[in-house]
């Protein structure tokens, strides 16, 4: 049973989020201040950590930075009412791996914490080579392969591609694609997402209109859906 520490100083948001968690089968710890959430942190070594960013006696910045610098590398999603790109900047650069903005829905939520303790349980690694169908993908060498003939794949789709490849069955939201394909500096919006997917299926499904390893998480964003094993 995964354990997830919860850094939340508003009562009625931990609670509900306390709850949520607790529903989808996880063990919930929960810290009401950024110093005691720290030093649960060190002291539970939960496997994944909700932090959010204002609170008292330590913020969320600082304690994200101070577990890095102490050598620990949960995952941390950090849950912030700033939706600025300098705070997103500022979070990922003191060692948040992933943020959402409030408000957000629970399914958002749950989707991002499955996709954190599975990267973690993963070694974080993206697979080298991929199937799909008749189209072989190898991430190493930035190629692509439909019965031998080579596919002409951007470096965007490539990445859009591996960023899905890393989790498997789960859904990426757009933003998410936003913040590592293009990178939190850039001004892309969710369109451009739809529109690089829209080409990459284009390349890789055989119907692209009606997507067999592609496929769309309705107002989320998007999923990869392998057979089995002999996709990998």
């Amino acid at each position: 049973m995964p354990r997830v520490l919860i850094i939340e100083d508003e009562l009625p948001m931990c609670t509900a989020l306390s709850d949520l968690l607790t529903a989808e089968g996880h063990r919930v710890l929960t810290a009401a201040n950024g110093a005691d959430g720290l030093e649960r942190a060190i002291a539970e070594q939960p496997d994944l950590i909700l932090l959010d960013v204002m609170m008292p006696r330590l913020d969320g910045f600082a304690l994200a930075q101070e577990l890095r610098q102490l050598g620990r590398s949960t995952p941390i999603l950090m849950l912030t009412a700033k939706g600025q790109v300098g705070d997103r900047v500022r979070g990922l650069d003191a060692g948040a791996d992933d943020y959402l903005a409030k408000p957000f829905s629970g399914d958002e939520l749950l989707a991002r914490v499955r996709a954190l303790l599975r990267r973690t349980r993963r070694g974080t690694a993206a697979p080298t080579r991929l199937v799909l169908g008749e189209v072989e993908v190898d991430f190493a060498r930035l190629e692509a392969r439909r019965q031998g003939v080579a596919l002409h794949l951007t470096a965007k789709e490539f990445a859009l591609l591996r960023l899905l490849a890393e989790t498997p069955g789960e859904p990426v939201t757009r933003e998410r694609f936003l913040d590592v394909v293009w990178g939190v500096n850039a001004f892309p919006t969710t369109r451009t997402v739809d529109t690089h997917m829209a080409s990459l299926r284009a390349k890789l499904e055989s119907d692209p209109e009606r997507p067999r390893f592609l496929k769309t998480v309705h107002g989320v964003g998007y999923r990869l859906e392998l057979a089995g094993k002999e996709d990998w």
